[in-house]
Order: structure tokens, then sequence, then C-alpha cells
């Protein structure tokens, strides 16, 4: 198989750093991980050690397809052809014993797709359609048509509590895990990647963060809003504050990813300047 799995954030950054800036939009959640990684350490997302792996077609030609895993999440697929989603399922499948009880896996539809009906051929394990995104990258960035009251500011330490309650809603809302909330707010918070809006009274009403430019790219997210302050544009003023940050910060490229099943959310960044790019799935496997 011309698939190569390490457990070595170094080697893979050697083998596959390259590939993976060249493709910055389609490999951005693989950018952003192995910067947390290679910052704070490779027991960032969890205890289990981090599998990284890329493809060739020939033993000899340049990188072609990349992936990771960080336990207890799913495998995340970069950009990569069909077939070689495809071998990368047969080969976790043999690799290991604990594949077998893969979760899930998430990425690219095509990708994923192949991924997915390989792996059911070799383990008897089907999946189901857990998450459908839209990628989005700004083109050129505007103002809400419909500007929100208030204003944005960078959150603060006085946040920290209201930030990790909205995070955990965000993850409760969105069915994702997040292994340690305090721990991602408070390093959100220290990077100056959270951004706040607050309404005329100076109370905040969302929160929207923006990913280290990696490679030339950021990435926009979570972007979350209390239920009780929905419908009032707060997500678009708060998204153009942390997307106008990322643009002063150096990207070249600001990305964010939507669900499909919420078309408010695909409809208001698109008013902003956003663009889509392409569709992600996750699927989660079952008996």
């Amino acid at each position: 198989m011309p698939w190569t799995l390490s457990t070595s954030l170094d080697d893979f950054r050697t083998q596959a750093g390259g590939f993976l800036a060249a493709n910055p939009a389609e490999n951005t959640v693989l950018l952003t991980i192995t910067d947390r990684l290679a910052v704070r350490g490779l027991r960032y997302y969890g205890d289990g050690a981090p599998l990284f792996g890329w493809w060739r077609p020939e033993p000899d030609a340049p990188v072609a397809g990349v992936f990771l895993q960080t336990p207890p999440f799913a495998p995340r697929l970069g950009l990569m052809p069909e077939r070689a989603a495809a071998e990368l399922a047969v080969e976790l499948a043999g690799a290991r014993a604990g594949f077998t009880a893969l979760a899930g896996v998430g990425g690219g539809v095509a990708a994923v797709r192949a991924f997915g009906e390989a792996w059911a051929g070799a383990t008897g394990t089907t999946g189901t359609v857990k998450t459908n995104e839209r990628l989005y990258r700004l083109g050129e960035l505007t103002d809400p048509p419909r500007p929100p009251a208030g204003r944005p500011r960078l959150a603060g330490a006085g946040d920290r509590e209201l930030l990790i309650r909205w995070f955990d809603a965000f993850a409760a809302e969105v069915d994702i895990r997040i292994p340690d909330t305090a721990m991602v707010v408070d390093d959100r918070t220290a990077d100056g990647r959270l951004h706040l809006w607050e309404d005329e009274t100076g109370r905040p009403v969302a929160v929207a963060g923006a990913s280290a430019v990696v490679a030339g790219m950021s990435r926009i997210g979570p972007v979350y809003t209390p239920r009780e302050a929905r419908g009032r544009g707060y997500a678009s003023g708060v998204t153009a504050a942390a997307s106008a940050a990322a643009l002063a910060d150096g990207a070249e490229e600001v990305l964010l990813h939507t669900d499909l099943a919420n078309p408010t959310s695909n409809s208001i960044y698109q008013q902003i300047g956003y663009r889509p790019v392409g569709d992600c799935l996750e699927l989660a496997f079952g008996d």
C-alpha cells in the first residue's frame, strides 16, 4: 500500500507539510490541528496518541493525500483522490485491532464516501451521515446588509466563565465534543483569537473565533449566539469582525464551515462575502 502511517508529528510535517500548505482550503482542518499539536503538545486533543498518514500514488511520487486522527476524535481526511481514501480504509482496518471499532470519518464528500464504502467492505460496518457541511472562502469582505447594534471587541479574561458556558452550549447544539473547554477558551483568549459582539448596552451577545494563520490560511469558528439573542444580526457582525482580524493578521484565505441543515448560517455568511468552495461529510459507523 502507498500509505505511510506514523505517530510522529515531525515526520508528518516533513513529508506532507508542502502538500498541506499547497492546498490550504482542502486541508484547513489538518493545518489547524497540526499547528495546535506543535504548539501545545501531542495530547492537546485527548490522551490517545495521534496518528498521521500520507499517500503517494507510487513509491517515489510526491505526496498526494493526507489524513490524521487525534483520539478520541474520528480520522479527518485531507485532500486525496478517492482511490487513496479507499486504500486508507483497508489499511486502517488491517493495521491494528482498535481500528475495527472506528467511530466514524470526516472530510471531503467524495473521499469520505469512498472511505466508507471500502470500510464497509473490509469490516462489515456501514456508515450513516452524521453531518453535512459546506466550506466557504472569503472573497471581498463586506459589511452585513443590516448592521447590528453594538460593536465588536476581543474577549478577555473577564469573559472566561461566559465563554465556557457558550462553548459548551455550542458543542451540545451541534453535537461535537470539546475535551477541555476551559483550556480551549483560555488558549484562544490568550492568543487574541476570540471576538465578542456587544449590544448597545455593552452586554456580550455573540462570539466568533479565528484560528491562527497557518500556510496563509485562517478558519473562522466557532460562531455562536445564545438563542435569546438570535435574529438580530449579531452573528454576521461578529463573524465580519473576526474575518477582518484574520485578514489583518496576514491571512490570504479566510475559511469557514457551515451546517447545510442550517439555511440561516449559509445565507448570512454569503451576505458578508463568503463563497462556496466544496462540501464536507462526516460519517458515523455502526453495525
